[in-house]
This record gives structure tokens, C-alpha cells and sequence, in this order.
């Protein structure tokens, strides 16, 4: 079985190497014409993000085509395909992901909205990779992202609303009245529909990461064993502060510090900060 999945959902370079994972590059498109999907460094973008605002490039999810070129190379092997990704709520990719696979004949394609993205479609990807590396039937693999969705918290904060306004993922005006109030929104993704939610409005970044703590404190309490990963675009100092204070409050048995795809950077800017986290029970064996 071959796990494919979306850029969207944050693998490491490692991740894709040693598991086997077929990535469909969601792209940003620069106002100059040049088209990069992960062929750049999250630092080398963030330096050109910085340098072009009030300019920000746009972003494309993978194309139907696309897709249907990829599954039918595997189709080619007789592999038996798990397409895992980016929350319908949030992108049309899982769409095109499903049109792709209409014309695909002699192989079995399954398709998973993760209900979410980043760090939290990352678990659900590598579990699947994991158990198919390991022998397990679709359907236990099925049963056990339904788990991990089920269970999973992804939060975070962001420095500034400006990107996601210039972006249309919400108003500019709500954004500048933020700005003058010096809010920094706390932000979920809800599992009822893979949707962002507001869960909190704090007036400072290290108030806002208390409140990330608070919130997965508030869900998991301090005895459930936690594999958390801590997620940033560049803002390392803040990560390695919100690690220290999720381990201070939660019972983290693994713990990460892994960086933002530039494709979601896009939309946040580089001052993104925050956390996935799910109960270490359902990753153990297979990390």
C-alpha cells in the first residue's frame, strides 16, 4: 500500500525519505512569476515574504490532473492507494484528490479527510505510512486515523492578522481593529467541520501561548501521556518557550519542534506559533 498525501500536511524531509510518502505539492505562486511548491527553505521564503510586503504571493492546491498522473504511476505497480489529506474544510485539494482518481481503473483508491492540517495531519500521515509500512489492513489503518482525529488538538497564534487579511481569509477590517487593540487571536481547528475557530484573544504573544497550554491542559489534564509537536514559522525562541511550558503543565512523552511549510506561511506570516498534540497511546507503537 502507498500513503499519498498534500504539503500541506508539514512531513519532514525524513518523514518522506524513510516512509515512502508520495507528496502532491500545494504551490506559491510569486507575483513575479516564479512558482515554488517545497524546493525552498523556510528561511529563504520568510526572507522574501518579509522583503515584498505589502505584497504576498498566492497559493494553489494540487490539480485534479495532477493527481490522476500520480495515481495512475502507482496504479502502474498495482499498488493499493491511502490518499490522506488537508481538511475539505480548509482546501479543495481533497476534491481534486477524489476527481483525480475517477479515471484510475484496475486499483483501489481510498481517499481520508484528515478534518484537519500541519502538525495534526502530519500524525494521521505518518501513522498511515507506519501500519501499511508495517503489513496492517486498510481497515485497521482507517480505524486508527479515525482515532487520532478523533483525539488531536491543533492551536496556535499568530503576531499579526495581516497576512491572513491580505490573503481574504478574513476581513481587513477586523484585521486592523486587532491591530490597534494588539490582539493576538488563539485558534483551533473544530472537528465538527475543519474549520479554524477562535478559542481565545490575548493582548500579548506570551499570553497567548499560556493560553494554548490552558486549552490542551483544559482537554487532556496532566496524566495522559502527550506526543506533542510544537510547530512554527520562524520564530524559534517563541517554540522553545511554548515547549518548556507545555512540559511543565502536560505529561509530554514525546515532544518536537518541527517548522511550518511555507505554503501555510503564506496565510500567517512568519510570526505563527502553536502546537499539535495528540495521546501518545495511539502513536506509541509506531514512533
Amino acid at each position: 500500500m502507498k500513503i499519498v498525501t498534500d504539503s500541506g500536511a508539514d512531513l519532514t524531509s525524513d518523514d518522506i525519505q524513510n516512509l515512502g510518502i508520495i507528496v502532491a505539492p500545494l504551490e506559491i505562486h510569486f507575483p513575479e512569476g516564479v512558482v515554488y511548491s517545497e524546493d525552498i527553505s523556510r528561511d529563504d521564503f520568510y526572507a522574501r515574504l518579509r522583503a515584498m510586503w505589502p505584497r504576498i504571493p498566492s497559493t494553489s492546491q494540487p490539480s485534479a490532473g495532477l493527481f490522476t498522473t500520480l495515481y495512475q504511476r502507482l496504479a502502474n505497480f498495482k499498488e493499493e492507494i491511502l490518499s490522506v489529506h488537508i481538511s475539505s474544510g480548509l482546501s479543495g485539494t481533497l476534491n481534486a484528490a477524489r476527481l483525480g482518481a475517477e479515471t484510475i481503473q484496475g486499483v483501489d483508491i481510498t481517499h481520508v479527510d484528515t478534518m484537519t492540517l500541519s502538525g495534526a495531519e502530519r500524525f494521521q500521515v505518518i501513522a498511515a505510512a507506519l501500519m501499511a509500512k508495517g503489513g496492517s489492513s486498510k481497515e485497521a489503518i482507517l480505524e486508527r486515523l479515525k482515532q487520532i482525529r478523533e483525539n488531536t488538538e491543533l492551536i496556535y497564534t499568530l503576531e499579526t492578522l495581516d497576512y491572513l487579511a491580505k490573503g481574504g481569509r478574513i476581513g481587513r477590517v477586523q484585521a486592523l481593529a486587532s491591530a490597534l487593540l494588539n490582539i493576538k487571536p488563539v485558534i483551533h481547528v473544530d472537528k465538527a467541520d475543519g474549520k479554524y475557530s477562535t478559542v481565545g484573544k490575548e493582548r500579548t504573544i506570551p499570553k497567548a501561548l499560556a493560553a494554548i497550554v490552558d486549552h490542551l491542559a483544559k482537554i487532556y489534564g496532566n496524566t495522559t501521556g502527550m506526543y506533542v509537536s510544537i510547530m512554527h514559522g520562524q520564530a524559534q525562541n517563541l517554540a522553545d518557550q511554548l515547549a518548556i511550558m507545555m512540559q511543565a503543565r502536560l505529561k509530554v512523552s514525546k515532544i518536537e519542534i518541527l517548522r511550518i511549510s511555507p505554503v501555510l506561511g503564506v496565510h500567517t506570516g512568519p510570526g505563527i506559533i502553536g502546537a499539535a498534540a495528540v495521546p501518545f497511546n495511539l502513536m506509541k507503537d509506531l514512533v
